[in-house]
């Protein structure tokens, strides 16, 4: 009987086999995922509670604190994307009516800006072209202008390429009653960065990148200073997903007893597992020069080519995400497709403020080779040579 009432026959696309192409991800994120993350990701599922799972979590946790170079026990991996522990960290740290300082050289700030607003926050912008940073003066001036209970500043800008120097950021904030909450989604294992010694309040990450884990799980945790703010907060959190109180209470951040939150990612938290433990076995050190070495490569083989570098000045260039500017005369989109049909490596366009002005380029984790380097260099010059060029 029940059969006769089907109405929507089964999909004939989902009776062919999944057809993945191998493809070289020297993009801006997601990078390749290595196969031992891959068989991480792959074994059998375990329940979100068992004692195992909660190991692994533990594992991550402090695999978080090498990577963030912290020892705050407020630290854990939000379930979902960076974007979400953007969310995540806004959510928890502002209540309508605060006031928000958020830099904003690129995407990122915009959408910090963006999300605040929605949280009912008085958003006050300090801006700087697409390719430029701020200065320790810049960003005085607009505390002192403001009087903000946080700076939002990012420091891999991987719309722009710009990293931004962290140096007297957090102890500027604090001396003018500030915290600072740090994007570092494009950033981590590839530049240095140093939590607790930066003063930091709340740092976050993304698993795609340098971890070069699948995307869906996001690092961040919380300084003393802002888990005490989020403590005293008179509203609850807008989100009960990212409840970071109740998120910390089921990753063991608060001597409780851990009790259920969400069903968590658990293949997830095994292939970030892996990536946090092969960037321990690298090593921070080794991990940050081989992606500038490789990134000054990249940079010298592009000017070879002819090409204008979009950050000017390399000390603030992106080891992760070399940003290049579309030679004149070029569509972006040509180029970009070429290198997809013709070489099976995908780089991107312009992001946000950069669309259709630059092509992003990768070097991220694994992918942050000189094998890597050199391919995607003779890919370029393949391209420039095949794709029409407007005489206009």
């Amino acid at each position: 009987m029940a059969t006769s009432l089907l109405r929507v026959p089964p999909p004939q696309t989902l009776l062919r086999p999944l057809v993945v192409p191998e493809r070289l991800l020297l993009g801006p994120g997601p990078s390749n995922v290595p196969h031992r993350i891959q068989a991480a990701g792959g074994r059998q599922l375990l329940g979100h509670m068992h004692p195992e799972v909660l190991q692994v979590m533990d594992e991550i946790k402090a695999g978080i604190q090498y990577a963030f170079q912290t020892q705050n026990q407020l630290t854990l991996a939000i379930s979902g994307s960076g974007h979400c522990a953007m969310e995540a960290a806004l959510f928890n740290l502002l209540e309508c009516g605060d006031t928000i300082l958020v830099a904003i050289n690129g995407i990122w700030g915009q959408r910090a800006a963006d999300i605040a607003r929605r949280l009912g926050a008085n958003v006050y912008e300090l801006l700087k072209p697409p390719g430029e940073y701020f200065t320790p003066q810049d960003i005085e001036e607009g505390l002192v202008q403001h009087k903000p209970s946080v700076l939002f500043i990012t420091h891999g800008e991987s719309s722009t390429g710009v990293l931004q120097p962290l140096e007297g950021l957090g102890e500027l904030c604090h001396r003018h009653g500030c915290l600072l909450l740090v994007d570092a989604v494009a950033s981590l294992g590839g530049a240095p960065i140093f939590m607790d010694q930066q003063e930091i309040d709340v740092l976050y990450s993304g698993s795609q990148k340098v971890l070069n884990s699948p995307p869906g799980s996001a690092p961040i945790s919380f300084s003393e200073r802002a888990r005490e703010k989020v403590m005293r907060r008179k509203t609850m959190p807008p989100s009960f997903y990212l409840d970071i109180g109740c998120l910390g209470n089921y990753w063991g951040c608060d001597g409780e007893p851990r009790r259920y939150h969400h069903t968590a990612p658990i293949n997830s938290f095994f292939s970030l597992r892996e990536g946090l433990a092969m960037l321990a076995e690298i090593g921070l050190k080794s991990s940050w020069e081989r992606h500038r070495a490789n990134c000054a490569r990249l940079c010298q083989g592009l000017l070879s080519l002819g090409l204008e570098l979009f950050v000017k000045e390399e000390k603030v260039r992106l080891p992760t995400i070399t940003t290049v500017r579309v030679p004149e005369g070029y569509n972006w989109k040509d180029i970009t497709a070429f290198l997809m049909d013709n070489h099976a490596i995908e780089i991107s366009g312009g992001l946000g403020p950069t669309v259709g002005k630059v092509l992003r380029i990768g070097l991220m984790g694994c992918n942050s080779t000189s094998e890597n380097v050199n391919r995607v260099l003779r890919a370029l010059q393949d391209a420039l040579g095949s794709c029409h060029r407007s005489q206009l």
